[in-house]
């Protein structure tokens, strides 16, 4: 059975027959890679047919498969930091402590999702969580550097910790 489109009744088919090769090179030329542009596009067309039902995107399928291609090239370059930064700190470890492949897996996909609640934090919070966890700045310094109030960096505290609990539960 053939997926179609709302509005229309175009199969997506249809729509990837049309336009996977306008994608595939639109994809290519942003990351000079044709392995990882092969596979985001792939992504974008599954994602098409996951959001069907969410809007008519028959009528205008290069610039909605602008949009979810656009998503996915960010998230990839998100992630490539990530990895990039994850080597570099593994570069600093002694052989012994290197992670087994699995345990190196485990540990990426930790540091996506991290990554991922904290862009979901406002700017200020992530700022003051960073301050304290990282830089081990009590609240009041935080607040001198922010410009706030030593009461405002706990509440600021209290929402960064809460969404470290709840996020994605």
């Amino acid at each position: 059975m053939r997926a179609a489109s709302p509005g229309t009744g175009q199969p997506v088919s249809s729509i990837y027959l049309e336009h996977h090769s306008w994608l595939l090179n639109w994809l290519r030329l942003r990351l000079g890679c044709a392995d990882t542009a092969a596979d985001l596009a792939q992504d974008a067309f599954l994602r098409l047919l996951q959001r069907q039902h969410q809007g008519d995107h028959a009528r205008r399928p290069r610039a909605y498969l602008t949009t979810i291609a656009h998503g996915l090239v960010v998230n990839h370059w998100r992630r490539r930091d990530i990895e990039r930064a994850y080597q570099e700190a593994l570069a600093q470890r002694p052989e012994p402590v290197t992670p087994s492949p699995e345990e190196h897996h485990l540990i990426l996909e930790a540091l996506y999702e991290i990554e991922a609640m904290f862009r979901t934090l406002p700017g200020r919070v992530r700022r003051a969580f960073l301050l304290s966890v990282l830089d081990g700045l009590t609240y009041r310094e935080i607040g001198n550097e922010l410009g706030v109030s030593e009461r405002m960096v706990k509440k600021y505290m209290a929402q960064a910790m809460l969404q470290c609990l709840t996020f994605r539960d």
